[in-house]
């Protein structure tokens, strides 16, 4: 597999590095929202795919439940939206009117999901890409159903300032959706990730996390993906596990959480996670082990 290993100070596009991976996610939610027991619909998943143009992920959402098509050997993806689709939806029916997504990618949640009038989002991401995402959305000229600000700037800068310039009020409560993230930080800007949502958030707010339990084993992850991702195999070489950070002394995001007066609730592992959405078949059973270290909670800050 083609090796695309991070470097520092690194940037990406929609159709590179990182920001392909954004776009494999709206691929899988494409394949997800065509299931005939979709946990979730995401009516624009396929307008970013054609917007971007670029084979590798056509072909991979086109394929669906084919073999050799990586998308058959997981509905991880489809759980993980589900998850945090849900936590959104409670956030607003408890009256949270704020929402910042980090590292939003091509999130559309600000677009699909029935919003309450006086909701503001916040997408984080770098300048490409959310620039991509709002150029696609408005030649088919779609609308977010909530107020809707992007932030454009590199998670590895001052992105709190950047938040508060666009409008954030640190006295308000928030929803923060960490998905998708983790596993691209090394240890020490997870936890600085984390001391600044702890900083910006006042009572009654909630964060929602996928993160990580124990060592990520990437050696696994890899040779899982190169077990179901046969000949013809739409991404080709694409090695997505290279991208990832491998920290052994990466910390409990729950546990840090905990000690600064946050409630946790865990809600599983995706297999876990996908039983409870009446799912048995989240991933392969030779990768349950592997899906083990992946953990889903909730934190709440009392009001």
């Amino acid at each position: 597999m083609t090796n695309s290993a991070r470097t520092d100070g690194d940037t990406w596009t929609i159709t590179t590095s990182v920001g392909f991976t954004a776009l494999l996610v709206a691929a899988a939610r494409a394949v997800e929202t065509e299931r005939p027991d979709a946990l979730a619909q995401d009516p624009y998943a396929r307008i970013f795919l054609e917007a971007a143009g670029d084979p590798r992920a056509v072909a991979l959402a086109d394929a669906g439940d084919s073999a050799g098509n990586p998308m058959a050997a997981t509905r991880h993806l489809g759980v993980r939206t589900r998850f945090f689709d849900d936590v959104v939806r409670d956030a607003v029916t408890a009256d949270i009117r704020q929402i910042v997504i980090l590292a939003a990618g091509l999130d559309s949640r600000a677009y699909r999901l029935d919003l309450p009038a006086g909701t503001v989002v916040y997408e984080l991401d770098q300048p490409e890409v959310l620039a991509f995402k709002e150029e696609a959305l408005d030649a088919h000229g779609a609308h977010p159903a909530a107020g809707l600000r992007h932030v454009p700037v590199d998670l590895r800068d001052d992105w709190p300032a950047a938040l508060r310039s666009a409008g954030f009020d640190g006295a308000a409560p928030t929803v923060w959706l960490v998905e998708g993230l983790l596993p691209y930080l090394p240890a020490a800007a997870q936890a600085l990730l984390f001391e600044r949502i702890v900083e910006l958030s006042a009572p009654g707010s909630l964060v929602a996390v996928e993160g990580q339990i124990g060592p990520l084993d990437l050696d696994g992850f890899r040779a899982i993906t190169e077990k179901y991702s046969q000949e013809g195999n739409p991404l080709g070489d694409f090695d997505v596990t290279s991208l990832f950070v491998a920290d052994e002394d990466r910390a409990d995001p729950a546990e840090f959480l905990t000690a600064h007066g946050w409630s946790v609730v865990r809600a599983g592992n995706p297999v876990e996670l996908g039983r409870g959405y009446g799912v048995q078949d989240t991933v392969p059973a030779d990768a349950q082990l592997l899906s083990g270290t992946i953990g889903y909670f909730t934190a709440t800050l009392a009001g």
